[in-house]
Protein backbone atom coordinates (compact mmCIF):
# COMPACT_ATOMS: atom_id res chain seq x y z
CA UNK A 1 0.00 0.00 0.00
CA UNK A 2 1.39 3.38 -0.98
CA UNK A 3 1.53 6.31 1.43
CA UNK A 4 3.01 8.71 -1.15
CA UNK A 5 1.60 12.22 -0.54
CA UNK A 6 -0.84 13.46 -3.14
CA UNK A 7 0.34 16.34 -5.33
CA UNK A 8 -1.68 19.06 -7.00
CA UNK A 9 0.21 18.95 -10.31
CA UNK A 10 2.31 22.06 -9.74
CA UNK A 11 5.54 20.10 -10.31
CA UNK A 12 4.36 18.23 -13.39
CA UNK A 13 6.28 18.92 -16.64
CA UNK A 14 3.09 20.17 -18.23
CA UNK A 15 2.78 22.83 -15.52
CA UNK A 16 6.06 24.54 -16.46
CA UNK A 17 5.46 27.96 -17.99
CA UNK A 18 5.82 27.93 -21.75
CA UNK A 19 5.19 24.20 -22.15
CA UNK A 20 2.76 23.99 -25.05
CA UNK A 21 2.52 20.20 -25.32
CA UNK A 22 -1.20 19.55 -25.54
CA UNK A 23 -3.32 16.47 -24.94
CA UNK A 24 -6.75 16.11 -26.49
CA UNK A 25 -9.50 13.87 -25.11
CA UNK A 26 -12.83 13.40 -26.85
CA UNK A 27 -16.21 12.36 -25.51
CA UNK A 28 -19.46 11.89 -27.42
CA UNK A 29 -20.55 15.43 -26.48
CA UNK A 30 -17.33 17.41 -26.19
CA UNK A 31 -13.58 17.85 -26.45
CA UNK A 32 -11.14 18.46 -23.58
CA UNK A 33 -7.76 20.04 -24.31
CA UNK A 34 -5.09 19.73 -21.61
CA UNK A 35 -2.49 22.44 -22.05
CA UNK A 36 -0.04 23.54 -19.38
CA UNK A 37 -1.77 23.98 -16.05
CA UNK A 38 -5.22 24.36 -17.60
CA UNK A 39 -7.96 22.19 -19.04
CA UNK A 40 -10.23 23.62 -21.75
CA UNK A 41 -13.61 21.96 -22.34
CA UNK A 42 -15.51 22.65 -25.56
CA UNK A 43 -18.98 21.44 -26.53
CA UNK A 44 -19.54 19.66 -29.83
CA UNK A 45 -22.20 21.22 -32.10
CA UNK A 46 -24.53 18.22 -31.78
CA UNK A 47 -28.11 17.34 -30.92
CA UNK A 48 -29.01 14.28 -28.82
CA UNK A 49 -32.08 13.08 -26.95
CA UNK A 50 -31.06 15.16 -23.95
CA UNK A 51 -29.13 18.21 -25.25
CA UNK A 52 -28.86 20.67 -28.13
CA UNK A 53 -25.52 22.38 -28.78
CA UNK A 54 -26.26 23.38 -32.36
CA UNK A 55 -25.49 27.11 -32.19
CA UNK A 56 -22.59 29.03 -30.59
CA UNK A 57 -25.13 30.77 -28.36
CA UNK A 58 -26.40 27.43 -27.05
CA UNK A 59 -22.85 26.24 -26.42
CA UNK A 60 -22.02 29.51 -24.66
CA UNK A 61 -25.04 29.14 -22.38
CA UNK A 62 -24.14 25.51 -21.65
CA UNK A 63 -20.55 26.45 -20.74
CA UNK A 64 -21.67 29.22 -18.40
CA UNK A 65 -24.25 26.91 -16.82
CA UNK A 66 -21.55 24.28 -16.26
CA UNK A 67 -19.24 26.78 -14.57
CA UNK A 68 -22.02 28.16 -12.36
CA UNK A 69 -23.15 24.72 -11.22
CA UNK A 70 -19.69 23.31 -10.57
CA UNK A 71 -18.52 26.42 -8.77
CA UNK A 72 -20.85 25.38 -5.96
CA UNK A 73 -18.49 22.55 -5.01
CA UNK A 74 -15.21 23.48 -6.74
CA UNK A 75 -14.93 27.28 -7.09
CA UNK A 76 -11.12 27.13 -7.26
CA UNK A 77 -11.21 24.61 -10.09
CA UNK A 78 -13.65 26.29 -12.48
CA UNK A 79 -12.03 29.50 -13.66
CA UNK A 80 -14.65 30.79 -16.08
CA UNK A 81 -15.56 30.78 -19.77
CA UNK A 82 -13.07 31.81 -22.45
CA UNK A 83 -13.24 31.81 -26.25
CA UNK A 84 -11.07 30.13 -28.83
CA UNK A 85 -10.60 32.08 -32.04
CA UNK A 86 -8.88 31.26 -35.29
CA UNK A 87 -5.84 33.04 -36.74
CA UNK A 88 -8.17 35.47 -38.47
CA UNK A 89 -9.94 36.31 -35.22
CA UNK A 90 -13.12 34.55 -36.28
CA UNK A 91 -15.06 31.85 -34.49
CA UNK A 92 -15.02 32.76 -30.79
CA UNK A 93 -15.87 29.20 -29.68
CA UNK A 94 -16.79 29.17 -25.95
CA UNK A 95 -14.78 26.86 -23.68
CA UNK A 96 -14.86 26.12 -19.97
CA UNK A 97 -11.50 26.93 -18.39
CA UNK A 98 -10.45 24.70 -15.50
CA UNK A 99 -7.49 24.09 -13.31
CA UNK A 100 -5.60 20.97 -14.36
CA UNK A 101 -4.80 18.27 -11.83
CA UNK A 102 -2.32 15.41 -12.02
CA UNK A 103 -3.87 12.10 -13.05
CA UNK A 104 -2.30 10.26 -10.14
CA UNK A 105 -4.28 12.25 -7.58
CA UNK A 106 -7.63 11.22 -9.01
CA UNK A 107 -9.56 9.36 -6.35
CA UNK A 108 -9.89 6.42 -8.75
CA UNK A 109 -6.10 6.33 -9.24
CA UNK A 110 -5.49 6.43 -5.50
CA UNK A 111 -7.97 3.63 -4.85
CA UNK A 112 -6.58 1.44 -7.63
CA UNK A 113 -3.02 2.04 -6.38
CA UNK A 114 -3.96 0.88 -2.89
CA UNK A 115 -3.27 4.27 -1.33
CA UNK A 116 -4.92 4.92 2.02
CA UNK A 117 -7.94 7.11 1.21
CA UNK A 118 -10.00 6.91 4.38
CA UNK A 119 -9.24 10.50 5.38
CA UNK A 120 -10.14 11.69 1.86
CA UNK A 121 -13.49 9.90 1.99
CA UNK A 122 -14.21 11.46 5.36
CA UNK A 123 -13.50 14.92 3.96
CA UNK A 124 -15.49 14.29 0.77
CA UNK A 125 -18.45 13.11 2.87
CA UNK A 126 -18.22 16.21 5.05
CA UNK A 127 -18.09 18.52 2.01
CA UNK A 128 -21.00 16.72 0.34
CA UNK A 129 -23.16 16.83 3.46
CA UNK A 130 -22.47 20.55 3.87
CA UNK A 131 -23.21 21.10 0.18
CA UNK A 132 -26.54 19.30 0.56
CA UNK A 133 -27.35 21.26 3.70
CA UNK A 134 -27.09 24.54 1.77
CA UNK A 135 -28.36 23.28 -1.60
CA UNK A 136 -31.39 24.68 -3.39
CA UNK A 137 -34.72 23.19 -2.34
CA UNK A 138 -38.34 23.87 -3.17
CA UNK A 139 -41.41 22.41 -4.82
CA UNK A 140 -39.73 21.91 -8.20
CA UNK A 141 -36.81 20.08 -6.59
CA UNK A 142 -39.07 18.06 -4.26
CA UNK A 143 -41.16 16.80 -7.18
CA UNK A 144 -38.22 14.70 -8.37
CA UNK A 145 -38.09 12.87 -5.04
CA UNK A 146 -41.59 11.44 -5.28
CA UNK A 147 -42.13 7.76 -5.88
CA UNK A 148 -43.70 8.56 -9.26
CA UNK A 149 -40.65 10.53 -10.42
CA UNK A 150 -38.21 7.93 -9.12
CA UNK A 151 -39.94 5.02 -10.86
CA UNK A 152 -40.23 7.04 -14.08
CA UNK A 153 -36.45 7.50 -14.17
CA UNK A 154 -35.90 3.83 -13.48
CA UNK A 155 -38.33 2.76 -16.20
CA UNK A 156 -36.76 5.03 -18.80
CA UNK A 157 -33.33 3.70 -17.95
CA UNK A 158 -34.43 0.06 -18.09
CA UNK A 159 -36.35 0.60 -21.33
CA UNK A 160 -33.17 1.90 -22.93
CA UNK A 161 -31.05 -0.93 -21.51
CA UNK A 162 -33.39 -3.52 -23.02
CA UNK A 163 -32.49 -2.25 -26.50
CA UNK A 164 -28.80 -3.08 -26.16
CA UNK A 165 -27.79 -6.51 -27.52
CA UNK A 166 -24.97 -6.95 -25.00
CA UNK A 167 -27.36 -7.05 -22.04
CA UNK A 168 -29.16 -10.22 -20.92
CA UNK A 169 -32.88 -9.57 -20.97
CA UNK A 170 -33.59 -11.76 -17.92
CA UNK A 171 -31.23 -9.63 -15.81
CA UNK A 172 -33.07 -6.45 -16.79
CA UNK A 173 -36.40 -8.20 -16.18
CA UNK A 174 -35.37 -9.22 -12.65
CA UNK A 175 -34.09 -5.72 -11.91
CA UNK A 176 -37.36 -4.25 -13.15
CA UNK A 177 -39.42 -6.60 -10.96
CA UNK A 178 -37.48 -5.75 -7.81
CA UNK A 179 -37.58 -2.01 -8.54
CA UNK A 180 -41.34 -2.00 -9.17
CA UNK A 181 -41.89 -4.05 -6.00
CA UNK A 182 -39.85 -1.66 -3.87
CA UNK A 183 -41.38 1.57 -5.15
CA UNK A 184 -44.96 0.24 -5.12
CA UNK A 185 -45.02 -0.13 -1.34
CA UNK A 186 -42.74 2.71 -0.28
CA UNK A 187 -44.77 5.83 -1.09
CA UNK A 188 -44.69 6.81 2.59
CA UNK A 189 -40.90 6.56 2.61
CA UNK A 190 -40.46 8.79 -0.44
CA UNK A 191 -42.98 11.27 0.97
CA UNK A 192 -41.13 11.29 4.30
CA UNK A 193 -37.84 12.01 2.55
CA UNK A 194 -39.45 15.03 0.89
CA UNK A 195 -40.96 16.21 4.18
CA UNK A 196 -37.56 15.93 5.86
CA UNK A 197 -36.00 18.22 3.24
CA UNK A 198 -33.76 15.48 1.85
CA UNK A 199 -34.36 16.28 -1.83
CA UNK A 200 -31.76 18.76 -3.11
CA UNK A 201 -30.26 20.28 -6.23
CA UNK A 202 -27.23 18.04 -5.98
CA UNK A 203 -24.25 16.81 -7.99
CA UNK A 204 -25.84 13.69 -9.53
CA UNK A 205 -22.69 12.33 -11.21
CA UNK A 206 -20.30 11.68 -8.34
CA UNK A 207 -17.57 9.42 -9.75
CA UNK A 208 -14.08 8.59 -8.52
CA UNK A 209 -12.64 9.70 -11.88
CA UNK A 210 -13.94 13.23 -11.31
CA UNK A 211 -12.66 13.78 -7.78
CA UNK A 212 -9.07 14.92 -7.21
CA UNK A 213 -7.19 14.92 -3.94
CA UNK A 214 -4.57 17.71 -3.82
CA UNK A 215 -3.04 18.84 -0.50
CA UNK A 216 -5.45 21.79 -0.28
CA UNK A 217 -8.43 19.43 -0.10
CA UNK A 218 -10.72 17.43 -2.40
CA UNK A 219 -11.81 18.95 -5.71
CA UNK A 220 -15.20 17.53 -6.70
CA UNK A 221 -15.77 18.19 -10.40
CA UNK A 222 -18.21 17.60 -13.25
CA UNK A 223 -21.71 17.58 -11.82
CA UNK A 224 -24.59 16.71 -14.12
CA UNK A 225 -25.53 19.92 -15.92
CA UNK A 226 -27.51 18.99 -19.04
CA UNK A 227 -30.83 18.28 -17.26
CA UNK A 228 -31.78 20.12 -14.09
CA UNK A 229 -34.49 17.60 -13.19
CA UNK A 230 -31.97 14.75 -13.11
CA UNK A 231 -29.85 16.78 -10.70
CA UNK A 232 -32.74 17.12 -8.24
CA UNK A 233 -32.06 14.08 -6.11
CA UNK A 234 -32.28 12.63 -2.64
CA UNK A 235 -29.05 13.40 -0.78
CA UNK A 236 -28.51 9.70 -0.09
CA UNK A 237 -28.91 9.04 -3.83
CA UNK A 238 -26.13 11.56 -4.51
CA UNK A 239 -23.85 9.86 -1.98
CA UNK A 240 -24.81 6.41 -3.27
CA UNK A 241 -23.32 7.24 -6.67
CA UNK A 242 -19.81 7.51 -5.24
CA UNK A 243 -20.39 4.46 -3.04
CA UNK A 244 -21.43 2.49 -6.12
CA UNK A 245 -18.30 3.55 -8.00
CA UNK A 246 -16.04 2.61 -5.10
CA UNK A 247 -17.68 -0.80 -4.94
CA UNK A 248 -17.29 -1.19 -8.71
CA UNK A 249 -13.54 -0.65 -8.21
CA UNK A 250 -13.58 -3.62 -5.86
CA UNK A 251 -13.70 -1.66 -2.61
CA UNK A 252 -17.06 -2.33 -1.00
CA UNK A 253 -15.36 -1.58 2.32
CA UNK A 254 -14.59 1.97 1.19
CA UNK A 255 -18.14 2.37 -0.11
CA UNK A 256 -19.52 1.45 3.31
CA UNK A 257 -17.01 3.72 5.04
CA UNK A 258 -17.93 6.68 2.85
CA UNK A 259 -21.66 6.19 3.41
CA UNK A 260 -21.14 5.91 7.16
CA UNK A 261 -19.27 9.22 7.11
CA UNK A 262 -21.93 10.88 4.95
CA UNK A 263 -24.85 9.71 7.08
CA UNK A 264 -23.10 10.94 10.20
CA UNK A 265 -22.35 14.39 8.77
CA UNK A 266 -25.78 14.70 7.14
CA UNK A 267 -27.59 13.24 10.17
CA UNK A 268 -29.47 11.11 7.68
CA UNK A 269 -31.62 8.25 9.06
CA UNK A 270 -32.20 6.66 5.63
CA UNK A 271 -32.98 2.94 5.93
CA UNK A 272 -30.46 0.51 4.46
CA UNK A 273 -33.01 -0.59 1.86
CA UNK A 274 -33.13 2.93 0.40
CA UNK A 275 -29.34 3.08 0.23
CA UNK A 276 -29.27 -0.26 -1.60
CA UNK A 277 -32.03 0.97 -3.91
CA UNK A 278 -30.10 4.08 -4.92
CA UNK A 279 -26.78 2.26 -5.28
CA UNK A 280 -28.61 -0.05 -7.68
CA UNK A 281 -30.05 2.93 -9.55
CA UNK A 282 -26.64 4.51 -10.02
CA UNK A 283 -25.19 1.20 -11.18
CA UNK A 284 -27.99 1.02 -13.75
CA UNK A 285 -27.21 4.55 -14.95
CA UNK A 286 -23.55 3.62 -15.46
CA UNK A 287 -24.57 0.42 -17.24
CA UNK A 288 -26.47 2.50 -19.78
CA UNK A 289 -23.48 4.80 -20.31
CA UNK A 290 -21.24 1.77 -20.87
CA UNK A 291 -23.73 0.34 -23.36
CA UNK A 292 -23.54 3.58 -25.35
CA UNK A 293 -19.74 3.34 -25.32
CA UNK A 294 -19.91 -0.27 -26.46
CA UNK A 295 -22.11 0.81 -29.36
CA UNK A 296 -19.43 3.33 -30.33
CA UNK A 297 -16.91 0.56 -30.91
CA UNK A 298 -15.51 -0.09 -27.44
CA UNK A 299 -16.24 -3.78 -26.76
CA UNK A 300 -14.66 -3.69 -23.28
CA UNK A 301 -17.46 -1.34 -22.23
CA UNK A 302 -20.00 -4.15 -22.66
CA UNK A 303 -18.21 -6.11 -19.93
CA UNK A 304 -18.40 -3.11 -17.60
CA UNK A 305 -22.09 -2.67 -18.41
CA UNK A 306 -22.83 -6.25 -17.37
CA UNK A 307 -20.77 -5.84 -14.20
CA UNK A 308 -22.73 -2.72 -13.29
CA UNK A 309 -26.02 -4.56 -13.77
CA UNK A 310 -24.85 -7.44 -11.58
CA UNK A 311 -23.97 -4.88 -8.92
CA UNK A 312 -27.44 -3.34 -9.28
CA UNK A 313 -29.12 -6.72 -8.94
CA UNK A 314 -27.05 -7.60 -5.87
CA UNK A 315 -28.14 -4.44 -4.07
CA UNK A 316 -31.78 -4.73 -5.09
CA UNK A 317 -31.87 -8.24 -3.67
CA UNK A 318 -30.14 -7.31 -0.42
CA UNK A 319 -32.33 -4.21 -0.13
CA UNK A 320 -35.64 -6.03 -0.66
CA UNK A 321 -38.01 -5.26 2.20
CA UNK A 322 -39.42 -8.47 3.71
CA UNK A 323 -42.03 -9.55 6.23
CA UNK A 324 -40.81 -12.56 8.19
CA UNK A 325 -43.15 -14.45 10.51
CA UNK A 326 -41.37 -16.44 13.21
CA UNK A 327 -43.94 -18.63 14.95
CA UNK A 328 -44.04 -21.61 17.25
CA UNK A 329 -45.05 -22.52 20.76
CA UNK A 330 -43.57 -21.11 23.97
CA UNK A 331 -40.00 -22.19 24.62
CA UNK A 332 -39.30 -23.16 21.01
CA UNK A 333 -36.73 -20.40 20.62
CA UNK A 334 -38.72 -18.19 18.28
CA UNK A 335 -37.73 -14.94 20.02
CA UNK A 336 -34.09 -16.01 20.10
CA UNK A 337 -34.17 -16.81 16.40
CA UNK A 338 -36.02 -13.59 15.54
CA UNK A 339 -33.49 -11.36 17.29
CA UNK A 340 -30.50 -13.31 15.98
CA UNK A 341 -31.79 -13.11 12.40
CA UNK A 342 -32.70 -9.40 12.54
CA UNK A 343 -29.21 -7.88 12.02
CA UNK A 344 -28.65 -9.88 8.85
CA UNK A 345 -31.69 -8.63 6.93
CA UNK A 346 -31.61 -6.03 8.62
CA UNK A 347 -35.05 -6.04 10.24
CA UNK A 348 -37.10 -4.59 13.07
CA UNK A 349 -38.54 -7.20 15.45
CA UNK A 350 -42.15 -6.79 16.59
CA UNK A 351 -42.90 -9.23 19.40
CA UNK A 352 -46.40 -10.14 20.54
CA UNK A 353 -45.04 -10.55 24.08
CA UNK A 354 -43.60 -7.03 24.08
CA UNK A 355 -46.73 -5.49 22.58
CA UNK A 356 -48.97 -7.37 25.03
CA UNK A 357 -46.93 -6.08 27.97
CA UNK A 358 -47.04 -2.49 26.66
CA UNK A 359 -50.80 -2.62 26.10
CA UNK A 360 -51.38 -4.11 29.56
CA UNK A 361 -49.20 -1.47 31.21
CA UNK A 362 -51.16 1.23 29.34
CA UNK A 363 -54.49 -0.25 30.45
CA UNK A 364 -55.59 -1.02 26.90
CA UNK A 365 -56.05 -4.69 27.78
CA UNK A 366 -56.64 -6.25 31.19
CA UNK A 367 -56.39 -9.66 32.79
CA UNK A 368 -54.08 -11.98 34.66
CA UNK A 369 -51.22 -13.68 32.82
CA UNK A 370 -50.45 -17.36 32.76
CA UNK A 371 -53.70 -18.91 31.49
CA UNK A 372 -54.44 -19.98 27.93
CA UNK A 373 -57.56 -18.35 26.41
CA UNK A 374 -58.20 -16.43 29.65
CA UNK A 375 -56.99 -13.27 31.40
CA UNK A 376 -54.52 -11.45 29.15
CA UNK A 377 -54.99 -14.24 26.61
CA UNK A 378 -58.74 -13.98 25.96
CA UNK A 379 -59.59 -14.01 22.25
CA UNK A 380 -60.53 -10.32 22.51
CA UNK A 381 -57.19 -9.36 24.05
CA UNK A 382 -55.28 -11.50 21.57
CA UNK A 383 -57.07 -9.75 18.71
CA UNK A 384 -56.10 -6.32 20.10
CA UNK A 385 -52.46 -7.41 20.41
CA UNK A 386 -52.27 -8.73 16.86
CA UNK A 387 -53.99 -5.61 15.52
CA UNK A 388 -51.25 -3.50 17.10
CA UNK A 389 -48.50 -5.85 15.92
CA UNK A 390 -49.66 -5.59 12.31
CA UNK A 391 -50.13 -1.82 12.61
CA UNK A 392 -46.52 -1.43 13.71
CA UNK A 393 -45.34 -3.79 11.00
CA UNK A 394 -47.16 -1.83 8.30
CA UNK A 395 -45.47 1.42 9.30
CA UNK A 396 -41.99 -0.09 9.29
CA UNK A 397 -42.50 -1.86 5.96
CA UNK A 398 -43.90 1.26 4.30
CA UNK A 399 -40.81 3.17 5.44
CA UNK A 400 -38.41 0.66 3.94
CA UNK A 401 -37.60 -1.46 6.99
CA UNK A 402 -38.00 -5.24 6.98
CA UNK A 403 -40.00 -6.67 9.87
CA UNK A 404 -39.79 -9.91 11.82
CA UNK A 405 -43.03 -10.83 13.62
CA UNK A 406 -42.26 -12.82 16.76
CA UNK A 407 -45.21 -14.72 18.27
CA UNK A 408 -47.00 -18.05 18.35
CA UNK A 409 -49.06 -17.18 15.24
CA UNK A 410 -51.22 -20.24 15.93
CA UNK A 411 -54.37 -18.63 14.51
CA UNK A 412 -54.52 -19.17 10.72
CA UNK A 413 -56.71 -16.06 10.37
CA UNK A 414 -53.97 -13.91 11.90
CA UNK A 415 -51.38 -15.49 9.61
CA UNK A 416 -53.59 -14.74 6.62
CA UNK A 417 -53.88 -11.12 7.79
CA UNK A 418 -50.09 -10.87 7.88
CA UNK A 419 -49.84 -12.24 4.34
CA UNK A 420 -52.49 -9.79 3.13
CA UNK A 421 -50.56 -6.94 4.70
CA UNK A 422 -47.42 -8.04 2.89
CA UNK A 423 -49.27 -8.13 -0.42
CA UNK A 424 -50.77 -4.68 0.17
CA UNK A 425 -47.40 -3.17 1.05
CA UNK A 426 -45.60 -5.01 -1.77
CA UNK A 427 -43.13 -7.16 0.15
CA UNK A 428 -42.38 -10.89 0.01
CA UNK A 429 -43.36 -12.96 3.04
CA UNK A 430 -41.38 -15.72 4.71
CA UNK A 431 -42.99 -17.85 7.41
CA UNK A 432 -40.99 -19.92 9.89
CA UNK A 433 -42.25 -22.35 12.51
CA UNK A 434 -39.79 -23.07 15.30
CA UNK A 435 -39.82 -26.68 16.43
CA UNK A 436 -38.32 -28.37 19.50
CA UNK A 437 -39.43 -31.34 21.65
CA UNK A 438 -41.96 -30.35 24.32
CA UNK A 439 -39.74 -31.39 27.22
CA UNK A 440 -36.96 -29.18 25.86
CA UNK A 441 -39.37 -26.25 25.47
CA UNK A 442 -40.68 -26.70 29.03
CA UNK A 443 -37.15 -26.75 30.40
CA UNK A 444 -36.32 -23.53 28.56
CA UNK A 445 -39.41 -21.84 30.02
CA UNK A 446 -38.50 -22.91 33.56
CA UNK A 447 -34.94 -21.60 33.27
CA UNK A 448 -35.73 -18.29 31.56
CA UNK A 449 -34.25 -15.09 32.89
CA UNK A 450 -35.92 -11.67 32.45
CA UNK A 451 -38.46 -11.74 29.61
CA UNK A 452 -41.78 -10.20 28.67
CA UNK A 453 -43.28 -13.63 28.05
CA UNK A 454 -45.94 -14.84 30.50
CA UNK A 455 -45.93 -18.39 29.13
CA UNK A 456 -45.66 -21.37 31.47
CA UNK A 457 -44.83 -25.02 30.80
CA UNK A 458 -48.56 -25.71 31.17
CA UNK A 459 -49.38 -23.22 28.41
CA UNK A 460 -46.70 -24.78 26.22
CA UNK A 461 -48.24 -28.22 26.74
CA UNK A 462 -51.76 -26.96 26.04
CA UNK A 463 -50.65 -25.25 22.84
CA UNK A 464 -48.83 -28.37 21.73
CA UNK A 465 -52.05 -30.33 22.11
CA UNK A 466 -53.80 -27.75 19.90
CA UNK A 467 -51.09 -28.18 17.26
CA UNK A 468 -49.74 -24.67 17.82
CA UNK A 469 -47.08 -25.30 15.24
CA UNK A 470 -49.55 -25.76 12.43
CA UNK A 471 -49.14 -23.66 9.35
CA UNK A 472 -47.36 -23.54 6.03
CA UNK A 473 -44.11 -22.11 7.38
CA UNK A 474 -40.64 -23.49 6.92
CA UNK A 475 -39.91 -25.62 9.97
CA UNK A 476 -36.73 -24.60 11.78
CA UNK A 477 -35.30 -27.16 14.20
CA UNK A 478 -34.24 -24.93 17.08
CA UNK A 479 -32.81 -27.77 19.15
CA UNK A 480 -29.60 -27.27 17.14
CA UNK A 481 -26.99 -24.57 17.73
CA UNK A 482 -28.45 -21.11 17.10
CA UNK A 483 -25.96 -20.40 14.31
CA UNK A 484 -27.35 -23.33 12.32
CA UNK A 485 -30.94 -22.13 12.70
CA UNK A 486 -29.98 -18.59 11.67
CA UNK A 487 -28.06 -19.88 8.64
CA UNK A 488 -31.12 -21.85 7.49
CA UNK A 489 -33.41 -18.86 8.01
CA UNK A 490 -31.07 -16.51 6.11
CA UNK A 491 -30.88 -18.92 3.19
CA UNK A 492 -34.67 -19.19 2.98
CA UNK A 493 -35.07 -15.40 3.18
CA UNK A 494 -32.62 -14.95 0.31
CA UNK A 495 -34.47 -17.50 -1.79
CA UNK A 496 -37.78 -15.75 -1.11
CA UNK A 497 -36.45 -12.55 -2.70
CA UNK A 498 -35.75 -14.35 -5.98
CA UNK A 499 -38.80 -16.61 -5.94
CA UNK A 500 -41.40 -13.90 -5.27
CA UNK A 501 -41.95 -13.27 -8.97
Amino acid sequence: MSDKPARDGAQEPWAIAGNLDAQVHETHTGVVILLGGRAYKAKKPIVTDFLDFTTPEQREAACRHEVALNSRLAPDSYLGVAHLVGPDGEGAEPVVVMRRYADDIRLSSLVEAGTEVGHWLDEIARILAEFHRNAERGATVDAQGSGQAVIARWRQNLDELERFPDIESDVVLEIRRLVEQYVAGRAELFDARIAQGRIVDGHADLLTDDIFCPPAGPAILDCLEFDDALRHVDGIDDAAFLAMDLEFLGRADLAELFLDHYRRYAEDPAPQSLIDFYIAYRAGVRAKVECVRAGQGRPEAAVDARRHLELALTHLRSGTVQLVIVGGGPGTGKSTLAHALAPYLPAHVVSTDDVRRELADAGVIEGEPGSLDAGLYTPQNVAVVYDEVLHRARRQLAHGVSVILDGTWRDPDQRRRAHRLAAEISVPTVEFTCSVPLDRASERIRTRTATTSDATPQIAAALAEQDAQAGDGHVIDTSRPLADSVADARRICRLAVSEDA
